[in-house]
């Protein structure tokens, strides 16, 4: 991948090197992070492309631009475009209830009572849960982690979302048709498991595997050739570790790059979070999207359904400091509105961040994130293996450094 002159896109080059030497003294010299890979382009080229900080913990290499990363909730977007392909081709609508696609569905209803071994009470819903519930997370489902309610309780106690445990998709989309819901679908916004079960659809309505989906029909289109659900064996010397935080001892190993979880195929392939990428692939993605759903010739969508999955999709025009009840969160929520899988910004001076009207974006759990601006025709990728994504504000601070060295 060859860079662009910096100056040539509009952007002032010595202040997107200081955004290089912002994150070595922040970041990695104190050892928050393990290391840092930031990729900026306009107009669909880069115009900087950064990485520092070692692959392993046990070597002396550096990242670089083959490193691979698990992008987890990046992985909403990818999902959300594959089953946008089936919209297009008349298989499928938005309003298309869940359950006709799912029948495991049928009869799922409201949290109304019960739990922590209490058989669960539940009332019917207002309206059935949609497709268009599932990709703007309208549709009462919840995550497990999120330690807040008697039905995420429920999601731990039977393993729901262990991915290399007992349930495959099917199994997965049983198990959860026989939990409530938090709320009606609609009338709240919960960040949940939704994305996974909108990969149950994709996989039911297209007939084949989620991840030969994505292979075929965008991956291989799009020339991401690094990016998959499996690492494979000729590729696994490339996977970085992966760290968490833990409180009062700082970073710790969660996963590590040569005995990775991911070098394994998942027997639940999570839509919601599956996937390892590099920074070249996903901006291949993001240059699709920003190009209207084409890129070098390849056509994955059209321009008009882009634009309806990057618009606000919340009832009323809400935002979410409005509809969200989630604990977790992977932004600030005041001027966000939430699209067909993609957070969306809707008022920049609420979100006291410099952007666009019509920004869309969204992060990973180890504290992967991307935006695309298409009025300013910008978009960024950064990598780096930090779990949870809330630990530092280093999201708000890529983007107003990046907008700060726009001339």
């Amino acid at each position: 991948m060859t860079n662009a002159r910096p100056a040539d896109h509009g952007f002032d080059a010595d202040r997107l090197h200081a955004i290089d030497a912002f994150l070595k003294a922040r970041y990695l010299d104190t050892g928050l992070l393990p290391h840092a890979q930031l990729l900026v382009a306009r107009d669909g080229e880069v115009v900087h492309l950064s990485s520092q900080g070692a692959a392993r913990e046990d070597g002396d290499a550096a990242i670089d631009d083959a490193s691979l990363f698990r992008i987890a909730s990046m992985t909403k977007p990818v999902t959300s475009v594959a089953f946008m392909m089936l919209v297009e081709e008349g298989r499928v609508a938005l309003d298309t209830p869940v359950h006709h696609v799912l029948p495991e569905f049928k009869k799922v209803g409201v949290y109304a009572g019960g739990g922590g071994g209490v058989p669960f009470v539940t009332r019917a819903t207002d309206e059935p849960m949609r497709m268009v519930d599932l990709l703007r997370h309208t549709a009462g489902l919840t995550y497990g982690f999120q330690n807040r309610s008697n039905i995420d309780a429920a999601h731990r106690e039977l393993k729901l979302e262990n991915w290399h445990g007992g349930h495959d998709l099917d199994g997965f989309v049983a198990e959860l048709g026989k939990l409530p819901l938090e709320f009606s679908p609609g009338t709240q916004w919960n960040y949940s498991v939704a994305t996974d079960v909108l990969g149950a659809v994709v996989q039911r309505v297209s007939g084949m595997p989620l991840d030969r989906f994505f292979a075929e029909r965008i991956f291989q289109p799009l020339g991401m050739h690094d990016t998959f659900f499996q690492v494979p064996e000729d590729k696994i010397d490339r996977l970085t570790d992966c760290y968490t935080f833990v409180p009062g001892k700082g970073r710790v190993m969660y996963d590590r790059g040569a005995a990775s979880a991911w070098s394994r195929m998942p027997r639940l392939l999570s839509g919601g979070g599956g996937l390892v990428s590099t920074a070249r692939d996903y901006h291949r993605f993001c240059a699709m999207c920003l190009n209207g759903g084409t890129l070098d010739g390849a056509r994955i969508l059209g321009r008009k359904t882009i634009e309806l999955m990057t618009i606000n999709h919340l009832p009323n025009k809400a935002d979410l400091s409005a509809m969200s009840k989630s604990l977790f969160s992977e932004t600030q929520n005041a001027g966000t509105g939430f699209g067909l899988g993609f957070a969306v910004t809707i008022d920049v001076a609420r979100s006291m961040m410099p952007g666009s009207v019509g920004e869309f974006y969204w992060g990973g759990m180890f504290s992967t994130a991307f935006f695309i601006d298409p009025v300013e025709r910008v978009h960024m990728v950064f990598m780096t293996q930090l779990s949870p994504s809330s630990v530092y504000p280093i999201r708000r601070e890529l983007k107003t450094m990046i907008y700060a060295a726009l001339t």
